[in-house]
């Protein structure tokens, strides 16, 4: 991807004197140095340390399959195409394909390239056998009260997921825990739309009781169902996608690019090889997410036709152009919204870069009318919410503009 220059961009209503560029470059430096510094201070330099991947369940699944065989035969290693892997779940009768699933549940519910319906079904299993885990762990003697208090969330977040209906496409339980769910048919989608929360995104936040529209499920399911009212001649389905390890707060992890990178990975190999058939894909991203899908951007499949961020701190980028993504490229934000007030620049590794709503980035500019600060744009009877829907179903030319980009949706096809 282009890299961007630290100082290159014009802050649209940040504050910053107007006397010319050289003025306005020097206070950019001062207040991402001081901006860097209250990070450091506040969160400390091991912060910025790679995240080294935890051993735990999965890990000792992946270890057991790899060793494993099934009617004679050996297993194929998970890094094995997507294709390969549905070329050998198909060579299966379906009874071995059911005994793969109940004996390595987390590595079956998450192998790109396995039949949907079956992943679903591991990772019923594998919840069930994390539920227990921490079942037991509630009672345990040699945690603290902290440690058997935090058992018995993920308990009964598991129980939850377990609900009849739902439909867990990816899940592993290791450290903080990532997962995936979808609402609707995804094998028969025409159109999907893959939601990309941020900071803070972890299994005891995948959904929420209070404010359910903030957490990725909330999002996703109010996405589906505004998407059906919207278009219901269009077949589509929407993926709650926390299958990667986003920032903790708003400190050095959630101010630089290492975890976005990672996540990025993961999210165009989610796009490329866990949609099935030859469905389009619109990515809808939120806050830390949309530096995540700024940095996916120009590796990802031909079938991502938009790119949709909301309330986002940058992409990395200078410019819509500079992601090098054939998506069609749209932000919004709430004038309440907080993220406006962070500094739209990158130096020394921290920061995202120029501000995808001022009319330099060239995204095309979203009405977010009825949305409320940074957690509100899926909240239903939202005009953010509205414009996603009508993305997602492939009507973007119906979309509401923001007032200082009236021509936002010219050249939609």
């Amino acid at each position: 991807m282009t890299s961007f220059s630290a100082f290159g961009n014009p802050l649209s209503g940040s504050g910053f004197p107007s006397e010319g560029g050289t003025g306005i470059t020097a206070w950019r430096v001062l207040l991402t140095l001081a901006v860097i510094l209250v990070l450091l201070a506040t969160t400390g330099w091991t912060a910025i340390r790679k995240h080294d991947g935890a051993q735990g369940p999965r890990a000792a699944a992946v270890q057991a399959w790899e060793k494993g065989s099934i009617g004679g035969r050996a297993l194929p290693g998970v890094e094995e195409s997507a294709s390969g892997i549905a070329r050998f779940f198909h060579s299966l009768t379906a009874a071995q394909r059911q005994t793969l699933a109940d004996r390595y549940p987390l590595v079956v519910g998450n192998l790109s390239g396995a039949p949907t319906e079956l992943r679903y079904d591991a990772n019923r299993t594998a919840l069930e056998q994390a539920r227990d885990t921490e079942r037991k762990r509630t009672a345990d003697e040699r945690l603290t009260d902290d440690g058997r208090h935090k058992a018995g969330r993920r308990m009964h977040r598991f129980e939850s997921m377990l609900k009849p209906g739902r439909q867990i496409l990816a899940f592993d339980p290791t450290g903080r825990g990532r997962a995936a769910e979808v609402f609707g048919d995804l094998d028969k989608a025409q159109r999907v739309s893959v939601v990309v929360p941020g900071v803070d995104t972890e299994l005891l936040t995948f959904e929420k009781s209070k404010r359910a529209y903030s957490a990725p499920v909330g999002m996703a399911k109010s996405l589906q169902k505004e998407q059906r009212q919207t278009r219901p001649d269009v077949r589509t389905a929407t993926v709650a996608w926390a299958d990667y390890t986003a920032p903790v707060g708003l400190g050095v992890d959630a101010a630089s690019g290492e975890m976005a990178q990672d996540g990025a990975e993961r999210l165009t190999d989610f796009v490329r090889d866990d949609l099935p058939g030859s469905s389009r894909a619109s990515l809808f991203c939120h806050s830390y997410g949309s530096v995540v899908c700024g940095v996916a951007a120009d590796d990802l499949s031909p079938r991502v036709t938009d790119i949709a961020v909301a309330g986002s701190p940058g992409m990395r980028a200078d410019s819509a152009e500079a992601l090098d993504t054939r998506a069609r490229v749209w932000a919004t934000r709430d004038d309440d919204d907080w993220i406006a007030d962070v500094p739209h620049m990158e130096f020394g590794g921290l920061g995202h870069g120029a501000d995808p709503v001022s009319p330099a980035f060239g995204a095309r500019r979203l009405s977010a009318e009825g949305s409320d600060g940074h957690t509100g744009y899926f909240v239903p009877g939202t005009g953010s919410l509205a414009n996603f829907a009508a993305i997602g179903v492939g009507s973007s030319p119906g979309v509401d503009c923001a007032t200082d980009d009236p021509d936002c949706t010219a050249a939609t096809d």
